[in-house]
């Protein structure tokens, strides 16, 4: 952890100082990426071009950088597929009470404008479309039982009679 700034020193200076130490360390040698270029992007949307780009690289979910109504309205689209990979209707009905339950939630918040108009799942047109979409289930197989051995004991007791 790096020291804390000094009583009466600029932060620009108490900063710039850290990172000459840092280069005299040689703390900056041999980083990934050292000597390439950042790649160009004109215009407004470059920081937003990088930051889908990033989050694509980390793997972190994009819904998370929406803001809440536009990250619900394409959860909303996203429900099918969702409910694609559920094995039982029940299942798809909760998924669907859930996804209605934090729209009520969005719809009682106060919205800053512009807001993003979301609507309720249906869950019977949802289950509707799953009942249709889904793989018929596979049979189980039958395994036969093995035959059962006969077990002879080493060491039997002649009755006496």
């Amino acid at each position: 952890m790096t020291e804390r700034k000094p009583p009466g020193m600029s932060f620009e200076s108490w900063v710039d100082s850290q990172i000459s130490r840092g280069i005299a360390r040689g703390d900056f040698d041999d980083l990934a990426g050292a000597g390439k270029p950042l790649p160009h992007r004109p215009g407004e949307d470059s920081m937003i071009a990088w930051g889908l780009e990033k989050a694509r690289q980390e793997n972190i979910d994009v819904f998370g950088m929406l803001p809440p109504g536009l990250a619900l309205r394409k959860e909303k689209e996203d429900l099918p597929r969702r409910a694609a990979v559920l094995h039982s209707e029940a299942a798809v009905r909760a998924l669907v009470e859930d996804f209605n339950d934090r729209v009520r939630l969005f719809w009682r918040r106060p919205q800053d404008p512009p807001v993003v108009p979301v609507g309720l799942a249906d869950a019977d047109a949802l289950v509707a479309e799953w009942e249709v979409t889904r793989p018929a289930p596979q049979p189980e197989p039958v395994v036969p039982e093995p035959p059962r051995r006969r077990r002879f004991r080493m060491w039997r007791r002649e009755r006496r009679g």
